[in-house]
């Protein structure tokens, strides 16, 4: 499934065989990866909104012509269409301040137990994989880090 999740582009001559193992046991699976292709593709190369729109249209279109129920994901679309589509006139999306606010969540639900805010704090950087930005890739950054924690936490028990 690794594969089918990947652009066909990046596949190595290995990676495509294994994709066209999955398509040979799910046949059904290759329209759906294509269609997977040409909704990324739209959202790579068009130039504006109209054209966005209408190429999101035509592939509605296909994917009912070929049998796919994609209909949750094209109500959705129906939903949000003007907030979607203002990706094209400028090319920016939330999509990096949706991701921490998701492993935030999980980091929530995972840390049951935790009994402090900077706790959490700390969790969050770690798995957010920022430790090394913050500590530097010295080992004289890590000390002075682990004094800073020393001094915050003896102060904390003050």
């Amino acid at each position: 499934m690794w594969e089918f999740r990947r652009d066909a582009a990046s596949l190595t001559g290995q990676e495509r065989q294994r994709l066209e193992g999955l398509f040979v046991r799910v046949p059904e699976l290759r329209r759906l990866y294509e269609i997977k292709g040409r909704f990324k593709r739209i959202f790579d190369t068009a130039k504006d909104r109209r054209r966005a729109a209408y190429r999101l249209c035509a592939l509605e279109v296909d994917a009912l012509d070929a049998g796919l129920d994609l209909s949750a994901f094209f109500r959705t679309y129906d939903r949000w269409q003007d907030e979607i589509l203002a990706y094209f006139d400028r090319r920016q999306t939330s999509a990096a301040v949706e991701g921490i606010n998701n492993k935030a969540r999980v980091i929530v639900k995972r840390s049951y137990g935790l009994k402090t805010a900077g706790s959490l704090w700390t969790r969050l950087i770690l798995d957010l994989n920022w430790g090394k930005r913050l500590i530097g890739r010295t080992i004289e950054g890590a000390r002075s880090l682990v004094a800073g924690f020393k001094a915050l936490f003896a102060g904390a028990g003050a």
